[in-house]
């Protein structure tokens, strides 16, 4: 049984979530406070959270944004009103994984929520370490150390580039991308994958201009040779 926490206070959204998905055979914690909820995320073990952005206390964002600070691996879903804010969470500045807009169908979220499960089992997790001549990666402190330098990473860089890792060599494009790293069904264009790979080899190259790590094979997307 998957173990669910939802952090929500409209109890009119709230108690329609845990009684469906306690239905659809989820174990679910349901807190109302952003304190509280941040606090539980912490100390206890779960499969997926569902977040409210606007919450009482700490809002949802710092929530987010804290829990992948402190190594959090936790597919995170996150449930906003506000449309102006979509970019931001699309953008992974917080590491979730993905999002809905209330109002919302219920079996839209529970087939969302399918999905992060299934890449979250897909994805590798062992990789702890990965260096280059002239790099090394640390992914549980989430730091690069170059030319002496130590560049702390987001988590969507360490997630991105553990997924070229695990696939050194493969063409991979920019739908599989979004797909199985950014995981969203209707993400707004395939550009956003193309200025994130401009800044990581502008991270990892020696010579971002004359990519050697970072290849563009052009129709299709990138492959990484180590």
């Amino acid at each position: 049984m998957k173990k669910m926490l939802i952090i929500e206070d409209d109890p009119a959204i709230s108690k329609g979530l845990v009684e469906f998905f306690t239905s659809e055979q989820y174990s679910v914690r349901l807190e109302e406070d952003g304190d509280k909820g941040y606090n539980r995320a912490k100390g206890e073990a779960f499969d997926i959270i569902l977040l409210d952005i606007m919450l009482p206390g700490k809002d949802g964002m710092d929530i987010c944004r804290d829990l992948r600070k402190g190594g959090s691996n936790v597919p995170i879903l996150m449930l906003t009103s506000k449309k102006e804010e979509i970019d931001k969470i699309m953008g992974l500045e917080f590491g979730a994984d993905d999002y809905v807009t209330k109002p919302f169908s219920v079996r839209e979220l529970s087939a969302r929520i399918k999905a992060l499960l299934r890449r979250a089992s897909e994805i590798k997790t062992d990789i702890e370490e990965f260096s280059l001549d002239h790099l090394f990666i640390d992914f549980k402190r989430q730091e690069m150390r170059k030319n002496k330098k130590v560049i702390e990473l987001s988590t969507m860089e360490c997630k991105v580039l553990k997924f070229f890792i695990e696939h050194e060599g493969a063409v991979i494009s920019r739908e599989t991308l979004l797909d199985k790293v950014w995981g969203y069904e209707n993400y707004p264009t395939t550009r956003t994958v193309d200025n994130f790979i401009l800044s990581l080899r502008k991270l990892v190259e020696k010579d971002p201009a004359d990519p050697k790590h970072f290849i563009t094979i052009h129709g299709t997307g990138y492959k990484f040779v180590k």
